[in-house]
């Protein structure tokens, strides 16, 4: 919250340390924390150096506040944020909290006017490149709601990082080989069989949605089959390629249209080749971290944490599926990622330490790389659940539900819960044009002020002023400018803890506080003075719900 206030409170604490008793070693080496109290009672900003220097100065943290407060006091007369801390006040057992006067939030609409669409963004993440995996659905059949969910969550993330600082890339894992390809081509050549009237029952394990039968009819256009024999003429390997080509496109086509574009696209055929894993393989077993037994390869993942070994080479020498994931991950590394993110679904729990060890064989820390859980969501319409299971065909499709409700609810709907939660998606909530619609509740706050502007400098001659504020000061304008201060912190609070939801209830808290202020406060005031401040405030708001829906992915519409 205020960068700049928080940035000159910190100097301003540091220096009025200089007056503690020299028999203070180390005093001047603590570091100097202020956070934003939850509460705002307890004031914008709340400091707990008291509590740090207690055991250094062996006093107790209030004695230590009352000694270092007048000398705050006497220090903020002669700074910049002189007359814009109302008070400096002691809570016990030592916290040191500061209240803004209304020329300190006055300020926000001073940064938010100065910055406009860049207000929020800083450079907390210093460049550091950061990838993102996320989605990384096998095309073994459409996207479903639980990879709409991770495709929200991912795509999100990357743009705050990227407003944030860092230099942040988004990566798709196209998973084109093994058993579950294998099965998806037997599923397509199946399917082909019974088309030509052949008496063949379906694979037990194979994929039973509609979505073969069409792979299987276009299979056979496209190569000219009218029979049987037509059919046995084609290699099994042609109804492998078929199936991951036509649903990598239908995959890529639902992403691009639920607004998500992939930086990069990694293909397990191209890099986790034969020779790639045997490299590999070797180069874990010249340092030990593979050992043999029973006629298998062992991975000694227990070394860094994980509950047993596991196996990368079966005793009849075919792969386990980490083999390969490993020489991806190597791969990354090798990009020059120094923070590396996977978001996966819930059945991914058990690998998460199997890979953080294969980070730490690869020679990086457990902590470059990070595996982000996304729980499942569930689909109600009619207040009845949707059915989903890949391979009896009775799932619903991100498709279905974009086009249902649309992409802008449907993005906002995957990010209302923490990832760690199961989300209960309402498709009838989310097509209500109604307050209790969240989206809407939050859209419908950036029109409103954006019609209230236009209407100001159309029927009465009235524009925002940034300049001189003076009459901003009714509770419902200082709760508003608090609010819309918090959003830089609210950004980087986000990229520290890689989870998206806190600017989701952000937002809606903004709109909140809009409305109530709106319920309150006239802005098209008979007094031109505090009209055109408040447009101000009001155009501050808006540009900090529009800044915020643009990094979600969602539209800021100007009507509704």
């Amino acid at each position: 919250m205020f960068a700049n206030t928080r940035l000159e409170l910190q100097r301003i604490i540091e220096q009025s340390l200089t007056d503690l008793e020299p028999c203070a070693p180390g005093s001047r080496s603590v570091h100097i924390l202020i956070d934003v109290p939850a509460d705002k009672q307890h004031g914008e900003f709340s400091c707990n150096i008291a509590m740090q220097l207690s055991r250094v100065l062996k006093k107790a943290p209030i004695q230590i506040a009352q000694q270092i407060v007048p000398q705050i006091e006497e220090l903020l007369k002669s700074s910049s944020l002189n007359g814009q801390i109302a008070k400096v006040e002691i809570k016990s057992p030592g916290f040191i909290n500061f209240y803004l006067s209304p020329e300190g939030f006055y300020q926000v609409l001073y940064d938010v006017f100065a910055q406009k669409s860049n207000y929020g963004r800083s450079n907390y993440g210093a460049n550091k490149k950061f990838c993102l995996e996320f989605v990384s659905a096998n095309p073994t059949g459409p996207l479903t709601v639980a990879h709409g969910r991770q495709a929200a969550v991912g795509d999100s993330l990357v743009n705050i990082l990227l407003a944030v600082g860092f230099d942040a890339k988004r990566e798709y894992y196209v998973n084109d080989e093994g058993n579950q390809i294998n099965i998806l081509g037997r599923s397509i050549k199946v399917r082909a069989q019974q088309i030509l009237g052949q008496d063949i029952p379906f694979l037990e394990d194979g994929y039973q949605g509609e979505y073969v039968r069409t792979m299987a009819q276009l299979f056979m256009e496209q190569h000219a089959i009218k029979s049987a024999s037509d059919l046995d003429k084609q290699p099994d390997e042609a109804y492998r390629q078929f199936g991951v080509k036509y649903l990598m496109d239908m995959i890529k086509k639902d992403l691009e249209d639920f607004g998500v574009h992939f930086d990069v696209w990694s293909y397990q055929s191209r890099i986790a080749n034969n020779q790639a894993i045997e490299e590999l393989l070797a180069d874990l077993r010249s340092k030990d971290y593979v050992y043999e037994n029973e006629g298998a390869w062992w991975f000694k993942s227990t070394n860094w944490g994980d509950d047993k070994d596991r196996v990368v080479r079966k005793s009849d020498g075919a792969y386990t599926y980490l083999t390969p994931d490993i020489v991806y991950h190597k791969d990354k590394f090798a990009r020059g990622f120094e923070r590396i993110v996977n978001i996966l679904g819930p059945d991914h729990h058990g690998y998460i330490f199997r890979i953080k060890a294969a980070a730490a064989a690869l020679g990086h820390s457990v902590d470059d790389l990070d595996i982000l859980i996304v729980q499942l969501a569930t689909i109600y319409r009619d207040g009845k659940e949707v059915s989903m299971s890949t391979r009896r065909g009775e799932f619903i499709t991100l498709r279905e539900v974009m086009d249902e409700v649309g992409r802008d609810a449907a993005r906002f709907f995957f990010l209302m819960r923490q990832c760690s939660a199961h989300l209960e998606f309402d498709l009838e909530l989310a097509k209500k044009q109604a307050s209790e619609n969240p989206v809407f509740y939050v859209q419908y706050a950036h029109a409103r002020i954006h019609s209230l502007i236009a209407k100001a400098q159309e029927e009465h001659q009235l524009s925002p002023q940034f300049a001189n504020l003076k009459n901003l000061k009714q509770p419902e304008e200082i709760d508003l400018m608090r609010k819309i201060g918090l959003y830089p912190d609210i950004l980087v609070g986000c990229a520290k803890i890689i989870e998206p939801f806190s600017l989701v209830r952000y937002l809606q808290e903004v709109a909140a506080a809009f409305h109530k202020f709106y319920d309150s406060c006239r802005v098209i005031d008979e007094n031109k003075d505090v009209a055109v401040e408040r447009l101000a405030l009001i155009e501050a708001t808006r540009v900090v719900l529009g800044n915020g829906l643009k990094l979600l992915g969602v539209n800021a519409p100007e009507k509704m």
